[in-house]
């Protein structure tokens, strides 16, 4: 930020159930939602958000076999498999005291969206059904990729014994001055140009592109509605390819 690398702790404290952070180099107060500085003199400034998908681990190691995985030795007791929130995804959000919207219920998780002031949210329920979404928001061309296979880390006291939710992907589906269109066959995400399979990190794992990737779109994925809509109340939800309304 300015030249200035920033660490982050907790403060403790939580806004419409949100983590509330701090910079240990200024003491500012930072909303995790949108990344920005709301006490301090800091106030205002925002970072940058970056591309962010929770996957399985399988997925990750099929996509990055050399990838780097954070050490458990923290120095801290901490047993980092285990969930503390029990259950969390599950009735309504008991660490939540905001105004609701009912348009879809407050645990449902959506892939979210902001460009520009534009935000739109695709529910896990519709991705479940259509699992690669194609849209435009904001003149963006961005496609949605979702497979089954990942874990919620909000359901069961083990993680690695959670509830299949699945995970997403988003991306420009532009690559190299064509428009990709893509289409899901089984467990599987191909482009309809030239049959190549895509992963959900957007690379080309099979066929005459392998090896190319599309660029990411930075989101939210795996967002409680709840926690997004409070921050976002006009965002517009896809319903369905064959949907006539939000």
């Amino acid at each position: 930020m300015n030249g200035q690398v920033l660490d982050f702790g907790t403060t403790g404290f939580l806004r419409f159930s949100n983590l509330v952070m701090y910079d240990r180099q200024s003491e500012s107060w930072w909303q995790e939602f949108g990344g920005e500085a709301i006490v301090g003199e800091l106030v205002g400034t925002e970072l940058e958000q970056l591309p962010l998908s929770i996957v399985s681990w399988e997925e990750f190691k099929a996509a990055f076999p050399e990838g780097k995985v954070l050490s458990r030795d923290t120095g801290n007791r901490r047993d980092y498999g285990r969930n503390p929130y029990r259950g969390y995804d599950s009735g309504n959000p008991f660490m939540y005291d905001g105004p609701p919207d009912d348009r879809l219920p407050a645990l449902e998780r959506v892939v979210a969206i902001l460009i520009d002031e534009e935000a739109l949210a695709v529910p896990f329920s519709v991705l479940e059904r259509e699992p690669v979404v194609r849209y435009t928001l904001e003149e963006q061309d961005l496609v949605v990729f979702f497979k089954k296979g990942t874990a919620s880390s909000l359901d069961a006291g083990d993680i690695a014994e959670g509830r299949d939710v699945g995970a997403t992907g988003v991306f420009d589906p532009n690559l190299e001055g064509q428009k990709l269109s893509f289409k899901a066959e089984g467990d599987e995400i191909i482009d309809e140009q030239t049959g190549s399979t895509w992963n959900l990190f957007g690379q080309a794992i099979s066929g005459p592109l392998t090896g190319k990737e599309l660029a990411p779109i930075p989101h939210r994925g795996s967002q409680l509605w709840f926690s997004w809509v409070v921050w976002q109340p006009d965002t517009f939800i896809y319903a369905g390819e064959d949907a006539t309304g939000p």
